[in-house]
């Protein structure tokens, strides 16, 4: 009896690995997208989203690359009723595709990093979700959210020495994540975000002062007078209905 189930154990052996010898890996595509929260796709216009799938059990990364396309139609995104099941994206839309040889389910991480041209308003978005062989995700496929604002300072400059006898201009260029424009009444509409200006000397706040929005798109300026001293500008717009906000510091030197 005892030999019998020995040869049983064995023969069962034989037919798992002869089973498992004879799985074969199955090609799956996966299409992952960088949406900005309220806009837009990110693409090669901001340099794209960085993407990484890795095995969430292990680490190892699967795939990575960068999302190249445009940004997507405006009028699909931003203005239609959006539809069960309909996709907003089209072809040439910013997206990183990818096929992975699966031989069975992974649990994986997919993690966005954007936009990439845009260090200071960088951020990290991620979520998980399990892949099973031969089952492609594409169409608008895996679609990551990037809220908030780029604000790039453009006056005064780092560092820059200005005089106390003339006001400071104080000027920021602000875009969506994806890289839209802010215009006044535009589809993303300056008169509904606050922008300000907070002005710091050694730790301790001097004034906010709200920017006004430029004839030129996307840029907001103001000016103010300064004493003498090293102040701290930091520019940030916040949307309080979507929530979104972003900011940028720089400093200036008041002689």
């Amino acid at each position: 009896m005892k030999s019998f189930r020995t040869i049983s154990g064995i023969a069962s052996l034989i037919l798992f690995f002869a089973f498992v010898a004879g799985v074969k890996a199955q090609e799956t595509f996966i299409t992952v997208r960088a949406k900005a929260k309220d806009a837009k796709f990110l693409g090669t216009s901001m340099g794209g989203a960085r993407i990484v799938i890795r095995n969430a059990g292990t680490g190892k990364i699967l795939a990575e690359g960068i999302t190249e396309g445009g940004t997507g139609n405006t009028s699909k995104i931003m203005k239609q009723a959006h539809e069960r099941n309909k996709p907003i994206s089209e072809e040439g839309t910013a997206a990183f595709t990818t096929s992975l040889e699966l031989e069975k389910p992974v649990f994986v991480t997919v993690e966005g990093y954007a936009p990439l041209n845009s260090k200071q308003a960088a951020i990290t978005s991620s979520t998980q979700l399990w892949l099973l062989p031969g089952k492609n995700i594409t169409g608008d496929g895996i679609v990551l959210e990037f809220p908030g604002f780029v604000v790039d300072i453009l006056s005064p400059q780092t560092h820059e020495a200005v005089s106390a006898a003339k006001p400071v201009e104080i000027k920021a260029n602000i875009v969506m994540m994806c890289g839209c424009p802010i215009t006044d009444g535009g589809i993303w509409n300056a008169n509904q975000y606050e922008i300000k200006a907070v002005i710091s000397s050694s730790g301790n706040q001097v004034k906010d002062i709200p920017l006004k929005v430029g004839e030129k798109s996307s840029t907001f300026f103001a000016e103010t007078r300064l004493n003498s001293g090293v102040y701290e500008i930091m520019v940030y717009a916040f949307d309080p209905v979507t929530g979104n906000s972003g900011l940028a510091k720089t400093n200036v030197i008041v002689k």
